[in-house]
């Protein structure tokens, strides 16, 4: 497969990328992104552009993917809706309606979160703006597009959120994080976790298009499974 990767520096993205990396069958993982990965890798190409809005300075670059992995997203603490509308919506469907364009076979993979709305008609501002995103998303034709909605995420292998409020909080939580990632699965994914399903979906689909915590888990179990019943079968 190949795969594009949209916000590989933030804490999902790096995840993600992770994974995808250390997957035999992704051949090619291209990132856009405003700074660098710092990863070194065959597989890897960083396409690095000084504008992510600018969509037709980089538009000849998002041809000939079989998946797009779009991690890019903001905490709205602190900004308007009108703000948070354009770096979530604007930005995603913007990259979005030229991918579908370009790559109408794509399967299409949103990290959005738990809790996000819909109907886009609830109190929260984030929650109402995502689920927007999700529907304009679920309309544009793509061969595949399914909406993941982690809830809490346990970041492994020396990941760090870009934000520093969520930095402090991981580091005051890590001693018991390990523990209530096994004893809350229904409602904890860890960075790996996310990154393998995302992998599982593009390669296999999955049974329905808005995936919460509970389906991304049983997303894996299914395919646990699976490649446990080929290696006995054989």
């Amino acid at each position: 497969m190949n795969i594009l990767l949209f916000g590989a520096t933030g804490m999902v993205g790096q995840g993600v990328l992770r994974e995808c990396l250390l997957t035999p069958d992704v051949k090619l993982v291209k990132t856009i992104c405003r700074t660098a990965t710092g990863v070194h890798n065959s597989k890897l190409h960083d396409t690095v552009v000084a504008d992510i809005f600018n969509v037709v300075a980089y538009e000849s670059q998002l041809s000939g993917f079989d998946a797009c992995f779009f991690c890019l997203g903001v905490t709205s603490a602190g900004m308007t809706e009108e703000t948070y509308t354009r770096l979530t919506y604007t930005l995603t469907t913007t990259v979005a309606e030229k991918l579908a364009q370009r790559n109408p076979g794509m399967t299409f993979i949103y990290v959005s979160g738990s809790g996000t709305d819909s109907s886009e008609r609830g109190r929260s501002m984030w929650a109402r703006v995502k689920g927007r995103t999700e529907n304009a998303l679920l309309g544009m034709g793509f061969r595949a597009a399914y909406m993941f909605r982690p809830g809490f995420i346990l970041p492994l292998d020396g990941i760090q959120s870009k934000t520093k409020s969520y930095r402090i909080f991981y580091t005051v939580l890590k001693p018991v994080l390990p523990m209530m990632h096994r004893a809350f699965p229904k409602w904890i994914l860890s960075t790996r976790e996310i990154g393998e399903a995302m992998l599982i979906a593009a390669r296999t689909g999955a049974p329905k298009p808005v995936l919460e915590t509970k389906d991304i888990r049983k997303l894996l179990q299914v395919d646990l499974w699976d490649r446990k019943a080929k290696v006995e079968g054989t």
